[in-house]
């Protein structure tokens, strides 16, 4: 009896045991079930769904679950006591000065005056008078007076001597950007903001320069391009510098197609993109390298000081801790990640979700930037610290008890990871213009240095085998150069700018 006790008691810790695994085992499969489901839903929306990161819940339900909760909360941190008293229906709008209706047209347009004269036999009244004028009815139309190609004839005028005849001397013909072409200042300079501003391709310009009767083929521009990068590059020094002394950089990486590169085919190559300047003094610069490395990092942000704000790409922390510079994130990842979540639920989802809740705080966050837009910087810093530092606090406190709750490997977990991971770094920066929410800037620069590839086929990056990093030929000591080739026959580097 103690024998077939003691095999029974055996036998039943290893059922448990194995009862034990088989549940493990069933919950591992449930978890990645959940995953894979996540995952096949993320990817339907993106392929299918609406692409505008916008909260799709039907007017008057968005957060109708957790409202008050939400108020409540928002309204302790902040310190503000709510309104105890009602808001009437119908609300009497204070009076404007301004009338409703069209506006007027900008008033810096030049005008151009078209008389309108009434005919001979109307300026007659019936009682025999002629009539005189007395004033006139204005009305404005906008036009457009579409560009014109002309040719610049260069006249150098000779002078010879009478007496002996033996001295001839002319004119000298002022310097060119190009001296061995016959592109005049105006066209390069409208080749460059059609391509690299208007988005332009060189064979797009290249059929509007035929409706014109002038044949421009795209080789051509495309050499005229690659000839710029040498009378420039003094531009490019000075917004190189300007950049790295703004005491604020903003820097996105993005991959590019390259044709020919030391690369094993179908390798990354990439478009280091930095902008810094305040509002109406913005200077974008991209940079290309065949590495994502902090090598590369390092090397454009030398000599740099102040913020640096990123993607959170990891090679940036340790370059911005040697440099000396204040790593700072950006919030339009961690939105875009808390709406991947979004996208991830199954459908018919309540827009009560934390993944909505998180988009939500961080456009509560946006809507206080859109009110402090047009503030003096001072004025917008107070304003910040005012009413977005408590917002943050919040959002730290609410986003880290959800992330205990939430599974780490799935889209929700993942934003939280990131929203946690870079909260250090989410503070408001001090000094004047600077501080931003760091929404869209360098997302929509990246979009379309990532899309320039693809648009312009005919101008893939291409990267010389003998072209380096440096080129101290166009450099003065101490900058760095790397770049861009604007056209597959390219064998020269350059780098473009815009402000």
């Amino acid at each position: 009896m103690g024998t077939h006790a003691l095999d029974v008691t055996v036998r039943s810790a290893l059922l448990e045991a194995e009862i034990a695994t088989l549940k493990d085992t069933l919950a591992a499969r449930e978890r990645r079930i959940q995953l894979l489901e996540e995952a096949l839903r993320y990817l339907k929306s993106e392929r299918y769904g609406a692409s505008r990161e916008q909260l799709g819940a039907a007017p008057g339900q968005r957060g109708l679950f957790n409202e008050v909760e939400v108020l409540a909360e928002l309204a302790e941190v902040t310190g503000v006591e709510p309104p105890l008293t009602a808001t009437p229906l119908r609300e009497v709008k204070p009076a404007s000065s301004v009338k409703a209706g069209r506006r007027a047209l900008a008033s810096h347009l030049p005008r151009r005056e078209v008389r309108h004269e009434l005919p001979a036999a109307d300026r007659i009244c019936g009682c025999g008078s002629a009539l005189r004028e007395i004033g006139a009815e204005v009305s404005e139309q906008l036009d457009y007076v579409p560009a014109r190609v002309e040719v610049v004839r260069h006249l150098r005028i000779k002078y010879a001597c009478p007496g002996c005849e033996a001295c001839v001397r002319t004119a000298a013909l002022p310097a060119q950007v190009l001296p061995k072409s016959n592109a005049a200042p105006g066209l390069l300079a409208q080749l460059v903001t059609a391509k690299y501003v208007d988005a332009l391709p060189l064979h797009r310009q290249e059929a509007i320069f035929a409706r014109h009767c002038v044949a421009l083929p795209r080789a051509t521009q495309a050499a005229w391009l690659i000839g710029l990068t040498t009378p420039l590059q003094p531009l490019m020094n000075l917004l190189d510098e300007r950049l790295r002394e703004s005491g604020y950089i903003r820097m996105d990486e993005t991959p590019v197609q390259v044709l020919h590169s030391d690369k094993a085919r179908g390798a990354e190559h990439w478009m280091w993109v930095r902008v810094a300047g305040a509002p109406g003094e913005r200077v974008i610069l991209f940079d290309y390298d065949a590495s994502r490395s902090g090598v590369t990092a390092a090397r454009l942000l030398a000599d740099a000081s102040g913020y640096l704000q990123t993607d959170g790409y990891t090679a940036y922390d340790g370059v911005a801790a040697r440099l000396g510079l204040t790593h700072v994130g950006c919030f339009a990842h961690a939105r875009r990640k808390g709406f991947d979540a979004i996208k991830a639920l199954p459908s018919g989802t309540a827009a009560n979700t934390p993944a909505h809740e998180l988009v939500r705080r961080i456009d509560a966050l946006y809507a206080i930037e859109r009110d402090v837009k047009a503030l003096e910087p001072a004025e917008r810093t107070r304003v910040r610290i005012e009413r977005a530092r408590p917002l943050l606090e919040s959002l730290h406190r609410w986003a880290r008890d959800q992330a205990a709750l939430t599974l780490p490997s799935g889209k929700l977990g993942g934003a939280f990871a990131y929203l946690l991971a870079h909260y250090a770094e989410r503070q408001i920066m001090p000094n004047a213009w600077s501080a931003t929410s760091g929404r869209g800037v360098i997302s929509r620069v990246s979009r379309r240095s990532r899309s320039a590839a693809i648009r312009h086929s005919q101008c893939h990056y291409n990267v010389p085998k003998n072209c380096s990093n440096r080129s101290p030929a166009l450099k003065r000591p101490g900058l760095v150069s790397s770049g861009l080739v604007f056209a597959s026959a390219a064998s020269f580097k350059a780098r473009w700018a815009w402000m």
